[in-house]
């Protein structure tokens, strides 16, 4: 309440009057009284009695006192009415003058309302201090909130200060009802024009080397007869590298075709170019995230002889319903050929024409598990394996004791693309497999169960050893290229990866990972390392050791950085509306740092490092805050008709007169707007004088009875 002087307080003290009776007797038994008296009165007036008037006045007088009536007062204080102005702060606000517009409002709307001391003011921001992005502008939501807790019977109306662009109007305008007129004030230009790209229509998934379609629409608001006549050129980028750019038709939905490449997240980002009279930049952006998943992965898994670790590989590779296996084991090569006629034995040929010609870009990775050379595969098929794996394809090499001899894959074709050339020992003690600091920061070993961060538990018996069972063999390789991620005997390397052209070659200078999944020693995890291994091989880009990816959460964008070398510092984030952010990032293990940042305003948010750029999109794909941005009384009309409220236009002549009203009176007119005087109150304090005081009646009783006696005597 505001602040008054004493003699305005007590000007406000309204006394309201009203009579209330208290019967001495229940009315069941007063009533019969009242109607004899009545019929005696009647009586003595047929028969003319003398000193009628007497004894009425006796009969009332006892009438009276039997009722007992009072005059009750109330001592009343009037109550402050309530006024919410309700300044909208979404994202299209700041288009052109808006903001400062709605601010000049706002000021100017508190000095005018200061006037009225039985009135006082709420004034609301809903989207000041959220961290979150506004998708939509709910000004509705923000006026129950503010009026939570009063009645609605002292609401004087709500002021809101917006373009009119409200997501939140309440489809059943009764909603309304008691809550005063609803005005607004409107912060933008007449006539307002903008062009926007809206898609239409997106797959939230795809198939890898699969096209996708997205349909997009270009819209010039508003919309004139020649709108479809035009075109606009349309730049479309693909995970923020791959460019082009086309010219579509404007007003028709126009369906383009995409190829995904690679697993995971691919974004598509599209940009109209501006119209001759723009807003806003920000809708003519969009973009979609679309899901690469890949159909069935193909795997061919050639095991050059029988052994006891052919079963891991196939157990391993078969778990996995999503992969299609076809393995091969050579049981007869061809220096066993012993004349036997092909229709007696039960063995089928190898079909290597068919496997490594006419199909072998249908497989997805190729596995040779302790393959030598055995004139089972020409030269000529294994440069074809070579030439596949340069061309994208991916490659595993598990080697035997035969890699270490002359029969050995390295002095074949295959030699140019494996990264580790054998020295002809092979070396057979026990050793548990380790993880070297760099592989400590590839996504492939990592955290790997076991295995013991570097620097930690020194001092302690086998510290630095991983948790994990022993082998027994190694093949002596020499690293000639690509990254050693584990070790063994004498820090030999073990497990070597490489990037071999467009693609990818891994070898495990070992045929002992069997030992593992028997569980020796309590054995290792050997099925998470060959998945991890398959799926790097296979470029899915969780396992991408140099990358920058983004992960949106809501409105939490978590930025991953990951690197085989020096982690940068910091990225720098570019918000769709064009600021750019330092975010730092924090190293949270050996080649990985993360940032997170909480978006603000829904769109395309872009990533960079200085070597790599990524980005994210944040919300839905056309936000209603972005979908028109054109100031509009269109929306907010409904409301105030249905609560007599007005419409103003701030560019027109600024803020109309403010005035307050009677309930059941106009609330605005063409230059005035009124905020509803309720003339609510709280009562203070009640008294109960009675109307005929027990001395004053038993005075009138006797008195008219004396009056009457006299009367009657004479």
């Amino acid at each position: 309440m505001s602040r008054r002087s004493w003699n305005g307080w007590a000007s406000d003290m309204i006394d309201a009057a009203s009579i209330a009776f208290a019967p001495l007797l229940p009315w069941t038994v007063l009533g019969p009284l009242f109607g004899l008296a009545a019929a005696a009165l009647l009586v003595g007036l047929f028969r003319r009695a003398p000193g009628m008037t007497f004894r009425f006045l006796t009969l009332a007088a006892l009438a009276v006192v039997l009722v007992n009536p009072s005059l009750v007062r109330e001592e009343r204080e009037p109550i402050d009415d309530v006024a919410v102005v309700v300044v909208d702060e979404s994202p299209s606000q700041e288009i052109g003058a808006r903001s400062d517009r709605a601010e000049e409002a706002l000021a100017a709307l508190e000095t005018e309302l200061a006037a009225f001391e039985d009135l006082e003011v709420r004034v609301v921001r809903p989207q000041r201090g959220e961290d979150s992005a506004i998708e939509e502008t709910a000004l509705f939501d923000a006026v129950d909130q503010a009026v939570a807790d009063i009645p609605r019977r002292r609401i004087a109306g709500t002021v809101l200060i917006t373009d009119g662009q409200v997501h939140d109007v309440p489809e059943d305008l009764t909603a309304l009802d008691g809550m005063g007129p609803v005005h607004t004030l409107l912060t933008g230009e007449r006539e307002e024009a903008d062009r926007r790209l809206v898609i239409t229509n997106a797959p939230s998934f795809g198939l890898v080397d699969r096209t996708v379609t997205v349909t997009v629409r270009i819209d010039d608001l508003p919309a004139g007869d020649d709108a479809a006549n035009g075109s606009a050129a349309v730049t479309v980028t693909q995970d923020g590298t791959r460019s082009d750019t086309v010219l579509l038709p404007v007003g028709v939905e126009t369906p383009m075709e995409f190829t995904l490449d690679h697993g995971g997240q691919t974004v598509l980002e599209f940009e109209v170019e501006a119209a001759a009279a723009e807003l806003s930049l920000a809708n003519n952006r969009a973009a979609v995230a679309i899901n690469g998943v890949r159909d069935r992965l193909r795997v061919l898994l050639v095991s050059g002889e029988p052994h006891s670790g052919e079963r891991t590989w196939r157990n391993i590779l078969k778990s996995d319903p999503s992969v299609d296996l076809v393995h091969f084991t050579i049981l007869r090569p061809p220096e066993k050929q012993d004349g036997t006629p092909i229709n007696e034995l039960s063995l089928i040929s190898f079909p290597i024409r068919e496997l490594f010609e006419l199909r072998l870009n249908e497989f997805d990775l190729i596995i040779f598990d302790r393959y030598r050379r055995r004139g089972v595969l020409p030269n000529i098929y294994l440069s074809n394996i070579a030439e596949y794996v340069t061309s994208g394809g991916a490659f595993l090499e598990a080697s035997g004791p035969q890699f270490a001899s002359s029969f050995s894959l390295y002095r074949t074709p295959l030699g140019d693309v494996l990264p580790g050339e054998p020295t002809g020992e092979v070396l057979v003690e026990g050793f548990r497999p380790d993880v070297t600091e760099l592989g400590h920061r590839h996504p492939v070993t990592a955290g790997l169960a076991g295995v013991v961060p570097p620097g930690e538990e020194a001092g302690e018996p086998g510290a630095g050893e991983p948790e994990w069972g022993r082998w027994f063999r190694q093949i002596d390789v020499r690293a000639t290229g690509g990254s050693v991620l584990m070790d063994g005997i004498g820090d030999r390397p073990l497990l070597i990866l490489d990037r071999v052209g467009e693609g990818r070659v891994a070898q495990l200078a070992s045929d002992q990972i069997w030992l593992w999944s028997r569980g020796y020693e309590g054995g290792g995890p050997q099925a998470e390392l060959l998945r991890r291994l398959a799926h790097w091989l296979m470029k899915e880009p969780e396992l991408e050791e140099n990358d920058l990816r983004t992960v949106v959460d809501g409105d939490n964008i978590r930025i991953v950085r990951r690197s085989l070398e020096e982690l940068p510092e910091e990225v720098r984030l570019t918000t769709p509306s064009g600021e750019e952010v330092t975010l730092t990032l924090v190293e949270e293990a050996p080649g990985l740092a993360i940032a997170d940042y909480v978006a603000r305003e829904p769109g395309i948010f872009r990533v960079e490092d200085g070597e790599f750029t990524a980005l994210a999109v944040v919300g839905t794909l056309n936000p209603p805050e972005l979908s028109d941005v054109r100031t509009t009384a269109a929306v907010l009309e409904p409301a105030a008709e249905a609560t007599g409220g007005g419409i103003f236009w701030l560019a027109d002549g600024g803020l109309p007169d403010i005035r307050r009203t009677d309930p059941d009176r106009a609330a605005a007119g063409d230059d005035w707007l009124g905020l509803r005087a309720n003339g609510d109150y709280i009562v203070t304090g009640v008294r109960d004088v009675p109307l005929l005081p027990a001395a004053l009646a038993l005075f009138l009783i006797l008195g008219a009875l004396l009056a009457a006696w006299r009367r009657e005597g004479r």
